[in-house]
């Protein structure tokens, strides 16, 4: 069953009178516990797609279904409720430890105090950093921070999971444990996960690979 859809999808910029189309009519879907890689090159859409799909932007036309729903004006809970992201830089707060950066995601769902604390430490243990739960950013490496991230992006128990470049600034060996994480979370807790990525390798996890040109998605 389809998760999220997309239906004819565009995107343009207006400044004055010039008008700047990004994206043509692009229609996709995504499946609970399905894998899909979204390729491009730079200037192709595919960050602007991923922040449409993720309820960061409005389109400019088309539709968009969570659940085979249409989402709502309100995109701002559509996110907090069903979305989870991971950025390319982490976005972590330098000033809160591993722990305090998933319990922040987990009080803005309305969870507060020791229940909000013992989820943020299960979100951590099921990325494998219950060991660096109370240290700050500044004191773990890409990859740890990579995992907070993911942990962090699960604090709302999403139904889709949208990743914009997660291996980009790691290391082979350490964006290989980062894809198995992903694939473990997508196909244990039944998730769609879509990977924004420009880094071959993800192809090894990927159920379907997308890729788009000039704003158009090609078969």
């Amino acid at each position: 069953m389809s998760v999220l859809e997309a239906f004819d999808i565009t995107k343009t910029y207006q400044e004055g009178r010039e008008v700047t189309p990004v994206l043509h009519g692009v229609s996709m879907h995504l499946q609970a516990g399905e894998i899909v890689t979204l390729e491009g090159p730079s200037g192709s859409g595919k960050t602007t797609l991923l922040q449409i799909l993720g309820c960061i932007l409005s389109p400019s036309g088309g539709r968009l279904h969570l659940h085979q729903k249409p989402v709502e004006k309100d995109l701002a809970a559509v996110r907090r409720r069903h979305i989870g992201f991971v950025f390319q830089q982490y976005n972590l707060f330098p000033s809160l430890t591993a722990r305090e950066n998933v319990q922040y995601a987990i009080n803005l769902k309305g969870v507060k105090g020791p229940e909000a604390k013992h989820e943020a430490e299960g979100l951590l243990d099921a990325v494998g950093l219950s060991d660096r739960a109370n240290y700050l950013p500044r004191d773990l490496s890409g990859g740890q921070k990579q995992r907070v991230a993911i942990a962090r992006s699960m604090a709302c128990k999403p139904a889709v999971l949208l990743a914009d470049e997660p291996t980009a600034n790691l290391d082979s060996a350490v964006g290989t444990s980062i894809l198995h994480l992903f694939r473990d979370l997508a196909k244990r807790e039944n998730r769609a996960l879509l990977i924004v990525t420009h880094d071959p390798i993800v192809r090894t996890i990927a159920d379907r690979v997308l890729q788009i040109h000039d704003g158009r998605l090609r078969p």
